[in-house]
């Protein structure tokens, strides 16, 4: 059964894997990460880590049974009690209610151990999946995203109140 993990730097290859093995299925709905993501991965991955460790952001993935990565699901700009979510699952595991459950979780996550109140997430509007998946997870939608925090598509903010969690 998948885990939920908190992001280590044990985890540097398989999410390089995920990565790579998900590109192009990612790249039909989000802005691609482009070659200075690969070419510097390393680079960025203890960036991340760096920024995990100082309490800014909290990364997470969601490993399966053999050590790979099915998920990628982080709560950035933590600040104020609140951060942004952002997230995104392995093709093989899209439409099974695995990115729905996770994010559930990690909203759990995100009020029991990081003492969050609020969580934000943007979506494009052409991105049904992920509308989806965070009114599932309890999320209402509160206004419009600006395209530049969207790789310049137009969409909208989503808000979870952890308050209120099942």
């Amino acid at each position: 059964m998948p885990e939920l993990k908190r992001l280590h730097a044990s985890h540097a290859e398989a999410v390089l894997a995920f990565e790579l093995a998900n590109r192009t299925y990612f790249a039909a709905s989000v802005p691609d990460r482009g070659e200075e993501f690969f070419d510097r991965f390393t680079d960025r991955f203890n960036a991340l880590l760096a920024e995990q460790k100082a309490g800014v952001c909290a990364f997470y993935v969601l490993v399966a049974d053999d050590g790979s990565i099915l998920g990628r699901f982080n709560l950035v700009d933590i600040e104020h009690r609140t951060a942004q979510l952002g997230y995104r699952v392995a093709q093989q595991v899209t439409g099974r209610g695995v990115a729905t459950a996770t994010v559930r979780e990690l909203c759990r996550l995100a009020a029991d151990r990081h003492g969050l109140r609020t969580v934000r997430a943007a979506t494009a509007h052409d991105n049904a999946a992920s509308h989806r998946v965070l009114t599932k997870a309890g999320f209402v939608p509160i206004g419009p995203a600006d395209p530049a925090d969207l790789g310049g598509k137009r969409g909208t903010w989503y808000q979870c109140d952890l308050a209120f969690l099942p």
